[in-house]
């Protein structure tokens, strides 16, 4: 048998072998299969390598020393690329004739037989096409001989450490598929939302009315009472949720609209089923006011991020955006025009905005630095700014007076007292107007100019430390609610400013609470923990 591998200067197979040489019992084999001469040392060539790890071998005639020769390299996909024209493979082979009808094929692929070792690496990596004159389910010798070689190069790959057969998949590509592998196995979670540049997805209010606020929406006088118990304990938010409001159409007040510190504003159905109907992911920072619109058919939110947006509920567009140059704290509607509405926050000056031209219409500025609530008198001519100008012994502006057509001050003489007001409320049956202070009460003023203080009412009892807390009226006026800094929900006789009630709301403080507009003792508290609830 002859090797595949040529050598330059190896004597010719039809050459007789040396005198001495005729005995076989004188004649060892090589690991390459070739009969070579007892009598010359001869040792495997450097082509020659095996996974019992056999020692690498010098040119013929050269004696074996104790060192090794550093490995080569086989698997060059160019023959030319081979560093010695030793270790090359024959360019020429001989044909054998194949059966009648069948095209030559090259006898290497039939009777080759070189061991292992010789077949280049690419070569072994390559996939072996079955000859068309093959058996259909017979495996052909090429395949045999492709399989035998795949064993040993994987063996001489695991000690070498060389290029792995199986393509190699990067770390991302590896964990997407085993992120859709998991996919497919279990549920995709609730979305976080769309990104903030994509238009949310109408809310598709339903045209019937809620079967539990059809029965109140005829009955003139609504009696508030005492709630006693949680109806609905809704968790949604990832942040402070920092005012709530329901729907001021009576037919739709089925609905809440909660704002929250983590850039979202939701949409509940809170008196049905408790759950969020929708959930708007408009803007880049915290959402701090956010208002129904008189129709009902539309949301104002604005946030941190400086920018308002006017969502449409049914349609999911977005009617107006602005962008103001401050942090917006505070937004009202007119009460008589609803396309105009206050935008007040982290600046000294208040700004009206026409809806219809996105522009500022008027401005009301005063030696302030944030406007902290606002409040509408008189049917909208004129309108009270909270805000948290100070000083060591008296508030001079902390209750500022507008009118709202001239922007002129009525007056900035109000509250006298050394704290701030973080919220204020109108009674909705006497003129006159509560005040949360930071000073842990709440104070009673006359809605119409001068706008005293009263001094013989004062509702107190709560903490507010600091907190934005709220403060509101019920429908039928006899009762005062407000939050509390230590998670408490407190209610106050209006005509005697007696403790009412108390109940244990929050773990964390209570910042909004606010009464259904049309279902009797129905009362709504949200928290700084994220939570809300409904009381009834």
């Amino acid at each position: 048998m002859a090797s595949l591998v040529a050598y330059d200067d190896s004597d010719s197979e039809a050459e007789p072998h040396p005198a001495g040489g005729g005995n076989d019992a004188d004649r060892m084999t090589d690991v390459s299969g070739v009969d070579r001469p007892s009598g010359q040392d001869f040792s495997p060539c450097a082509a020659d390598i095996t996974n019992e790890g056999a020692p690498l071998a010098q040119h013929p005639g050269e004696e074996l020393r104790g060192e090794r020769l550093p490995l080569v390299r086989l698997w060059k996909n160019d023959p030319g690329s081979c560093p010695s024209q030793r270790l090359q493979w024959p360019r020429k082979e001989p044909e054998v004739p194949c059966p009648s009808g069948a095209l030559p094929r090259p006898s290497s692929l039939w009777t080759s037989h070189a061991p292992a070792s010789h077949v280049p690496w690419a070569a072994a990596c390559l996939k072996q096409v079955k000859p068309p004159w093959a058996a259909p389910n017979a495996p052909s010798h090429a395949q045999s001989m492709s399989e035998t070689t795949h064993r040993h190069a994987s063996s001489l790959q695991r000690k070498r450490g060389e290029d792995c057969v199986v393509p190699y998949t990067p770390k991302r590509l590896r964990q997407l598929q085993a992120l859709s592998s998991e996919t497919l196995r279990t549920p995709d979670p609730e979305p976080q939302g769309p990104p903030a540049d994509r238009a949310p997805a109408p809310l598709r209010m339903p045209p019937v009315v809620s079967e539990t606020i059809q029965p109140h929406l005829k009955s003139q006088f609504r009696e508030t009472k005492v709630p006693r118990k949680v109806l609905f304990h809704l968790r949604g938010h990832g942040g402070p949720v920092n005012s709530i409001q329901w729907c001021p159409v009576f037919s739709k007040s089925h609905m809440l609209l909660s704002t929250s510190m983590d850039k979202t504003f939701k949409v509940w159905n809170a008196v049905d089923s408790g759950r969020c109907l929708q959930t708007y992911f408009l803007h880049s920072e915290a959402v701090r006011a956010a208002r129904w619109s008189p129709c009902g058919r539309r949301i104002l939110s604005g946030g941190f991020d400086f920018t308002l947006h006017l969502t449409d509920l049914e349609t999911g567009t977005q009617l107006f955006s602005g962008r103001s140059d401050f942090r917006i704290t505070t937004l009202k509607f007119h009460p008589k025009d609803p396309n105009i509405f206050l935008c007040g926050g982290f600046s000294s000056e208040i700004k009206a905005w026409d809806i219809r031209t996105s522009k500022v219409v008027r401005g009301y500025k005063a030696t302030i630095q944030q406007t902290l609530d606002i409040l509408f008198l008189q049917e909208g001519s004129e309108f009270l700014s909270s805000t948290d100008a100070s000083t060591r012994d008296s508030a001079d502006r902390t209750i500022i007076a507008w009118d709202f057509r001239t922007s002129a001050k009525i007056s900035n003489q109000i509250f006298h007292e050394r704290y701030t007001c973080p919220s204020l409320a109108l009674h909705p049956r006497e003129p006159v107007f509560l005040a949360q202070t930071n000073g842990n009460y709440l104070a009673l003023f006359s809605a119409v100019w001068p706008y005293r203080m009263s001094r013989r009412r004062r509702y107190e009892g709560h903490k507010v430390e600091g907190y934005a807390v709220g403060c509101e009226c019920s429908p039928c006026g006899e009762l005062l609610v407000t939050g509390s800094a230590d998670g408490r929900v407190l209610m106050f006789s209006f005509r005697t400013a007696r403790r009412a009630c108390t109940l244990q709301g929050h773990p964390q403080a209570c910042l909004g609470t606010t009464y259904h507009p049309v279902l009797p003792s129905v009362l709504a508290t949200c928290s700084w923990g994220g939570d809300i609830k409904i009381w009834q």
